[in-house]
């Protein structure tokens, strides 16, 4: 049998035991064994407590953060609008959501907004004098609105009169004039 200078051989092992039983050999490998399955408990731990967010448990890195991190939904609404273009659309809706809220109850109360296409808005009053006076009123609306909205949502208020009486009632209707006298 070959004996290496140092007294080991392969893998850390005596060639020999000392005292001929052969339990040497057999603990110095459950201790490497042991300390295998601790140094990947460890890191399973680690695995575990990054993914159920415990940081206590984590390692420390001098990375800086990146779109793996933890974002806030307010970045990541604002990434989203801005990838699906949305932008036209959001300013639309702010403007309409806040009608009421610039324009003053006085007037919230005889105009509504209609639609809001591009960056025109339209406006039905519910008379012809509320329509007249929002007409003189529309470049002042439109900058309070930019103001409120941001510069450039809104550039142009088009004010419609109340709509004519409608004889249209119900989903089945005869083409014509409408009701008239049937009498004489």
């Amino acid at each position: 049998m070959l004996v290496s200078r140092s007294g080991a051989g392969r893998c850390g092992v005596p060639d020999e035991p000392q005292n001929g039983s052969g339990i040497d050999p057999a603990r110095a490998l459950l201790s490497n064994a042991r300390q295998d399955a601790a140094a990947k408990t460890g890191r399973a731990k680690e695995r575990r407590a990054l993914r159920a967010g415990d940081v206590t448990g984590q390692r420390r890195s001098s990375a800086h953060a990146d779109d793996r991190d933890p974002q806030s939904l307010a970045r990541n609404l604002e990434r989203l609008v801005s990838e699906r273009g949305w932008e036209g659309e959001l300013a639309g809706g702010s403007v309409v959501a806040s009608w009421d809220v610039v324009v003053g109850p006085a007037v919230a109360d005889h105009c509504v907004p209609e639609r809001y296409v591009g960056t025109e808005l339209t406006v039905r009053a519910d008379s012809s004098a509320w329509a007249s006076q929002l007409r003189l009123l529309a470049p002042t609306l439109v900058a309070k609105l930019n103001d409120a909205c941001g510069q450039g949502s809104l550039t142009h208020l088009t004010v419609l009169g109340p709509g004519r009486p409608s004889w249209r009632k119900g989903l089945l209707h005869v083409r014509g004039r409408g009701p008239r006298d049937t009498f004489g």
